[in-house]
């Protein structure tokens, strides 16, 4: 699988910064897109292509369109790309995305038919991609790149990973650690949908190996053992850095 912080930062420039990852949206003129393109521009997103049938050749926020995801890979190069398409309509939007090149797919639809989510999931295994999602809130690496609809206001540059199964909650306890001086050097949301393209064992290996990881935050929701399944893989594999867990909701 595709390394998903070699994805977002890529590697260091001569500066040493990391270049900001070009990144396209699928459904940038849609209500919710567009607003949250606009947003993701002001944080400093690197959005070089969208992506509707039909509104070829024109552009959003100076960014172009274009009618296919392979036309704006083959114009921008990304490897990444946010997907905002009724639920109905994503399993397509998916699977062109990632027969076309990507290897990084958010996908925030909420209510996606589960056999829809499963197939999207297995078209990303066989191209070596990721999903994240359905209806995931995104990912930030904050202070270089923002895909998806958060707000900016909670995160803050640092060395904890969040992970969170709630969007709410994933805002609210991030906001938290900054507040408290805890920074972040990843959150990402699970999503909420049955099916998830990233479950929180497979966002937990893809963040545990960073060097600069001091800590992990882990926030589920009452319902499935996910949690117990990751509590017992952190114990199986010797993870030494701090772990805190919160699980909400009540029977």
């Amino acid at each position: 699988m595709a390394n998903i912080f070699e994805l977002l930062r890529g590697k260091k420039n001569g500066n040493g910064n990391y270049d900001k990852q070009p990144v396209i949206v699928q459904g940038i003129t849609g209500k919710f897109g567009s607003v949250h393109t606009k947003l993701m521009l002001e944080y400093g997103t690197n959005i070089v292509a969208g992506v509707t049938p039909g509104k070829g050749g024109q552009k959003f926020q100076d960014v172009p369109i274009y009618e296919t995801v392979k036309e704006a890979i083959t114009a921008s190069k990304a490897r990444i790309s946010i997907v905002f398409v009724p639920a109905k309509f994503f399993l397509e939007a998916a699977k062109e995305a990632f027969e076309a090149g990507i290897k990084l797919l958010v996908a925030i639809p909420e209510h996606v038919p589960v056999r829809d989510a499963m197939q999207a999931i297995e078209i990303a295994k066989q191209n070596n991609a990721i999903m994240i999602g359905p209806n995931t809130p995104g990912v930030i690496i904050p202070g270089l790149i923002k895909i998806g609809i958060m707000p900016a206001g909670p995160f803050m540059e640092g060395n904890i990973a969040v992970l969170s199964k709630s969007g709410t909650l994933l805002y609210e306890i991030s906001n938290n650690l900054t507040t408290s001086g805890f920074g972040q050097n990843i959150t990402l949301g699970i999503g909420g949908d049955p099916i998830n393209g990233t479950r929180m064992i497979d966002a937990f290996d893809m963040i545990k190996d960073q060097p600069e990881l001091e800590g992990v935050v882990i926030v589920g929701e009452i319902g499935g053992q996910a949690e117990e399944t990751l509590a017992e893989h952190i114990i199986d594999i010797g993870f030494k850095k701090p772990v805190v867990g919160y699980i909400a909701g009540r029977k």
